[in-house]
Parts: structure tokens; C-alpha cells; sequence
């Protein structure tokens, strides 16, 4: 199957990336439509098909999906007003925007990044994901060190902590899980990869190993955010 995303998607990221102004990319903005944003809406209508076969519970969606190419500035030193690239997440069914575990890929100037996780997860999320790991070792285990998961991301990424949290043994059957901070799976590709008809048969091969760590993530996330049963 042929890619949506052409030498123009990567020439035009490019471009931009030397050409980081709103004044450069208005003028311009037709081409990114057609080179840039349109390919990544024609990803997510091949996905809305495909990601129903093994993960029903994540949208693919412009609305939900596309992340916008406009950078917040408010809180960052680099006050460059654009991303130099084009992501798109599939987030999961009933969290409220930007909450819970899904699957990313990323389409920039010198790189594709195909996978999923959760990268920044909440206190309170975290803490809920670390009571539901230490109660489901060896379930964890088995997901990360699936032949599929192995063969198509090599292991469970994001930063850690040096020591087991507070209030878990340090031989604990999950210690070496429980330690981490984020839960990140995926593989980088060069660029060109993205133009390739290999692209999209990769992508489902990997966003089909990484689904059930997506799912062991947000079920207790779900459960969470549940409403509470109200007592008379």
C-alpha cells in the first residue's frame, strides 16, 4: 500500500524548519495542506478502518488525532512559533482530552517515530498505574516480553527512577516496572521511511504490539475516573 506522505511532506518540513515564521508559512500554508496535513488525514481514515481490528477502544479522528502545528509559547523559552513536524495520537474512548494511554507517530524533517505509551502521566495517574502493576506483575511482564512487542519496539522505555518508590519492597515481583516514571514503546525510522510503501504495514505491525500495554495502561486510569456509587 502506498504511502500517503511523499518527498514533498519531508521537503516542506524541512523548509520550514529553516523558515520558522508564522509570515513564511502563511504564505505557504496551501502547500502544507496538501503535502502535510492532508497525507496525515488520509493516515487517520486508513486507521478509523484498521485500529477497530485490534484496539476498538482508540479513536482515530482529525478532531481527536491531529495535533495542531501551532507551538504554545506562553511557558517555553524557544518562542519559535511552529512545529517543525506532525503528529497525530489515538487516544483512548471516555478520558478527557490529552489523558490516558494511546499510540503516536510522528512524521519530521529527519525522522519518523511509530509507538505509544503514556509520556507524562499525572501524580495521581501515576500512583493508580503503579497499585495496578504491583497487583499485575506478571501481566505486565508478559506484554513487554511478547515475541510481537519485542520484535517490533525491543523493550518498555522512559525515564526512571534509581530506587523503587516509596511503599514497595525492593525485591518486590515488579520492582524493575515500578521504577519507571513514563511508559514509552516505539521505534525511530529515517525519514525517507515515511515515503516508502513498507511505511504503513510497519505502523500497523507496531501500533498492533504496543495496543495491549496501551490497554493494561488506562484500565485503571478507566476505573478511576468512574463515578463513585452515592450512599444515602
Amino acid at each position: 500500500m502506498a504511502s500517503p506522505f511523499t518527498r514533498k511532506t519531508l521537503a516542506f518540513l524541512r523548509a520550514l524548519k529553516r523558515n520558522n515564521d508564522r509570515d513564511w508559512f502563511r504564505a505557504r500554508k496551501p502547500d502544507y495542506e496538501q503535502h502535510v496535513r492532508g497525507p496525515m488525514i488520509e493516515l487517520l481514515a486508513r486507521l478509523a478502518s484498521d485500529l477497530p481490528r485490534f484496539a476498538p477502544e482508540l479513536t482515530s479522528d482529525p478532531r481527536a488525532s491531529l495535533y495542531r502545528i501551532y507551538r504554545d509559547t506562553r511557558f517555553s523559552e524557544d518562542k519559535s512559533p511552529l512545529k517543525t513536524h506532525i503528529g497525530a495520537h489515538f487516544p483512548a474512548k471516555g478520558f478527557p482530552r490529552n489523558e490516558g494511554a494511546g499510540l503516536y507517530v510522528e512524521v519530521a524533517p529527519r525522522w519518523v517515530w511509530i509507538g505509544g505509551g503514556l509520556y507524562m502521566p499525572s501524580t495521581a495517574d501515576l500512583r493508580c498505574i503503579r497499585e495496578h502493576i504491583a497487583s499485575n506483575p506478571a501481566t505486565l511482564h508478559r506484554i513487554v516480553t511478547a515475541p510481537a512487542f519485542r520484535g517490533a519496539v525491543g523493550s518498555l522505555g522512559g525515564t526512571q527512577l534509581t530506587r523503587v518508590p516509596r511503599g514497595y519492597l525492593t525485591d518486590h515481583p515488579a520492582a524493575q516496572y515500578l521504577r519507571f516514571k513514563q511508559f514509552l514503546a516505539g521505534r525511530e525510522f529515517e525519514a525517507d521511511f515515511v515515503t516508502t510503501a513498507r511505511f504503513y504495514p510497519e505502523l500497523l505491525k507496531i501500533f498492533r504490539a504496543v495496543a495491549p500495554l496501551v490497554r493494561f495502561l488506562n484500565r485503571p486510569l478507566l476505573q478511576s475516573r468512574e463515578p463513585r456509587a452515592r450512599w444515602a
